[in-house]
């Protein structure tokens, strides 16, 4: 069987289409999820915090001179640092999302319904046969 053939009987089966299909649409939530993070819930976050906080741009100094109050690009271009804010903002979108898609499964659980129970299947007609033959011999 030639390579291309071949090729071509893997890219058409229908699992490759379908994880095709769920990559691209799974890029395309994950923009959505940091867009709410970063749009809506971190405001919120900093509006009860009773400030202006931007998790994405909290850093600590490990090591170099880094002005006070220079932003994190800055920061790790002078000296060491460790960006705990671009890490804790990553872990609410990693939440966020874990939550939607629990919440997708749940739905799509709720709704498949369980088939009911299938009718016993009747004996062949040769089953049927012998058991009567069965029934008159014990007579």
């Amino acid at each position: 069987m030639s390579m291309l053939k071949e090729f071509r009987e893997f890219a058409l089966k229908g699992n490759v289409m379908d994880l095709a299909v769920g990559v691209i649409i799974g890029a395309a939530f994950g923009k959505i999820v940091d867009s709410a993070v970063k749009d809506v819930i971190m405001p919120i976050v900093s509006f009860i915090m009773r400030g202006q906080v931007d998790f994405s741009n909290q850093y600590w100094v490990l090591a170099g001179n880094v002005a006070p109050g220079a932003s994190l690009a800055e920061a790790q271009k002078v000296g060491t640092v460790l960006a705990w804010g671009s890490f804790a903002t990553v872990l609410i979108n990693f939440v966020i999302l874990a939550l939607i898609i629990f919440w997708m499964v749940r739905a799509m659980n709720k709704l498949k319904r369980e088939a009911p129970p299938a009718a016993p299947a009747a004996p062949p007609e040769e089953v049927v046969l012998l058991r009567e033959i069965r029934d008159a011999l014990k007579k």
